[in-house]
């Protein structure tokens, strides 16, 4: 007895330790390693996006409505590729690796893309006046959209794996969130505004006054010491282990719920199908419970007169026959997802153009800082005000908003994620009708002084006439994409928060095709010449007030479609493991789905 007793001492020590050890690892101390690698992606993506319409319009020579639609399309494409990242990283290769080989690739074609601003060769000869110029060869734009597809590619494993491992680092229960009394989300998005800020400023300068060819040269300097900085970090991280492919187990309940289709579902959910040792890898901090929505799924979790014959052990189970209670809920949060993230497509639609016409529009409006100054603000360097509104409305709102609205909700977040996204809604549909407003003040300059027939002109109206709607645009995402990725992450099962926040990205990818289909059609349908409302070449005889307006009526439908999902959405029901009672596998009901809107 006493051996046994020894023997057990000595094995549960060594089970202590590793537990020890976990606990040491992650934390505040992880994130300048992790976020160094995010900031520099941000960094250039901004840097050299921002500013890529005067790219292609002043060196590839492209008309308008083209150069628009390219980059559209490519943010399309860049966004769609987390998708696929994000089911690497849940399936196999871990978000670890996902984000190291991801930035490795990114680093490629960020250099790419500077021997191509570096080499004469790669662009048509200078056209200064912007009429009757020559345009960009095929071979010359494939080399450029190569560039683009190797970012992209990179990127599609960057961002929706080094948010979630960058949460991973944290006690992200809802015990441990009230405990911490700051939204990492917040801080999260904080640090890609400072990134954006320094990109707007910097880089976008350097492209502007030095050269195109130093301008990406500055990033793909910084990516490299990023990729360096997240792998000096690695002995500090937490790494989640990988739960299988979410597509296979999600396909699963659907094959498993049709066979059973004919089954009888029992009054009593306790008696579905439930096991532990089966989804220990999925539901580390906690287990979903049964909810009463999508009860035709439940019929996968059935257990028949032939599932009890078959072996009870985890590894013999045909999961394409009988799935467990928490698969089954796997399937009904991301239904219920979805409605919700849809809303946010449109939003995407309703600004994917917007940075492209607005840099056109300063392009023809005074950009000095006052009368008497020389220097000239660079268009693409407007964004700075959004991003400016950003920091500021991020640090306001932790500080200033939340506590103000939690006497009245009671809520230690101040008010819900779906909440926060409403008012997003809200602040954006404004932000575009002031938008609307800005371009007939600026029409009507130009026709007062009769510089409506020279694309060139320099209206006498200050840039600063266009600074109102960048910083409703950084209110609205303030509220809208802070509360759309934290509930996303929030909501989604925690062994497919990689997926969910690609989720995120799918959204403005979506988003962007659909902007660069209406553009299309609004450009194509919307007559000829000076009747067009977005013309090739000169932005004062189109009617760019016209588009706005109608990008208004589309968002108030879309706030109307969202306030509806959003009434009836219920919370998923979780069932959290505190970390003193994970020990003894035994799980504490914390609280089940509600009412998201009352």
């Amino acid at each position: 007895m006493a051996a046994s007793a020894a023997g057990d001492d000595e094995s549960k020590q060594p089970n202590a330790e590793m537990k020890m050890k976990e606990k040491k690892l992650g934390g505040v101390r992880t994130m300048p390693f992790i976020f160094a690698n995010e900031i520099c992606d941000r960094f250039a993506s901004t840097g050299f996006h921002a500013n890529m319409i005067t790219y292609l319009t002043q060196q590839l020579n492209l008309p308008l409505v083209k150069a628009s639609n390219i980059l559209t399309n490519f943010g399309g494409t860049a966004n769609f590729m987390p998708l696929i990242g994000a089911l690497i990283a849940d399936s196999f290769a871990g978000r670890f690796w996902t984000i190291t080989v991801s930035s490795i690739i990114y680093e490629l074609g960020l250099l790419s893309i500077t021997i191509s601003a570096l080499l004469p060769s790669l662009r048509p000869p200078p056209c200064p006046t912007q009429t009757n110029c020559i345009e960009a060869s095929t071979t010359q734009l494939w080399i450029l959209y190569l560039s683009l597809l190797l970012t992209s590619i990179g990127s599609g494993g960057i961002r929706p794996c080094v948010v979630t491992f960058a949460a991973d680092q944290f006690d992200m229960s809802r015990s441990g969130v009230a405990k911490r009394g700051w939204n990492f989300f917040n801080l999260y998005y904080f640090s890609m505004g400072l990134a954006s800020l320094t990109a707007l400023t910097v880089v976008v300068y350097v492209q502007d006054n030095v050269g195109w060819g130093r301008g990406p040269g500055h990033p793909t300097i910084a990516m490299a010491l990023s990729i360096i900085a997240f792998l000096i970090g690695s002995p500090l991280y937490k790494k989640m282990k990988p739960g299988g492919s979410p597509l296979v187990r999600l396909a699963q309940v659907v094959v498993a719920a049709v066979r059973k289709r004919k089954e009888e579902r029992p009054a009593d959910p306790k008696v579905l199908y439930e096991n532990k040792e089966l989804d220990a890898g999925i539901c580390v901090h906690g287990k979903l419970l049964h909810s009463d929505q999508f009860k035709c799924l439940d019929k996968a979790a059935i257990v028949t007169l032939k599932d009890e014959k078959n072996s009870s052990t985890a590894a013999q189970q045909n999961l394409w026959r009988l799935c467990t209670v928490h698969r089954v809920e796997e399937l009904k949060c991301i239904i219920r997802m979805l409605p919700i993230w849809a809303s946010g497509i449109l939003l995407v639609t309703s600004h994917s153009h917007q940075h492209s016409f607005v840099i056109q529009q300063a392009r023809t409006m005074n950009r000095h800082l006052s009368p008497s100054s020389s220097f000239e603000i660079p268009p693409a360097s407007l964004s700075i005000f959004g991003t400016l509104t950003i920091l500021a409305g991020l640090v306001l709102y932790e500080r200033l908003f939340v506590p103000l609205t939690r006497r009245f909700t009671k809520n230690s977040a101040g008010i819900t994620c779906l909440q926060r996204m409403g008012v997003g809604f809200a602040i954006n549909i404004l932000a575009t009708i002031v938008s609307a407003f800005i371009e007939m003040k600026r029409k009507a300059a130009a026709a007062r002084h009769g510089m409506l027939d020279d694309p060139k002109a320099i209206i006498p109206i200050s840039v600063f006439w266009l600074v109102p709607q960048f910083c409703l645009h950084g209110m609205a995402e303030v509220f809208m994409s802070v509360g759309h990725l934290e509930f996303l992450y929030d909501q989604s099962p925690e062994s497919m928060r990689s997926t969910a926040a690609a989720l995120f990205w799918i959204a403005i990818s979506i988003g962007n095709y659909i902007g660069t289909l209406l553009v299309t059609l609004v450009h194509n349908y919307t007559g000829d010449g000076e009747n067009n409302w977005l013309p090739d070449r000169n932005l004062k005889r189109g009617k760019l007030e016209n588009y706005y307006l109608l990008v208004s009526g589309i968002q108030v439908v879309n706030l109307v479609y969202y306030v509806i999902c959003a009434w009836f959405y219920s919370y998923k029901p979780l069932e959290e493991l505190s970390e003193a009672w994970k020990e003894e596998d035994i799980e504490i009901p914390l609280e089940k789905g509600s009412r998201a809107i009352n």
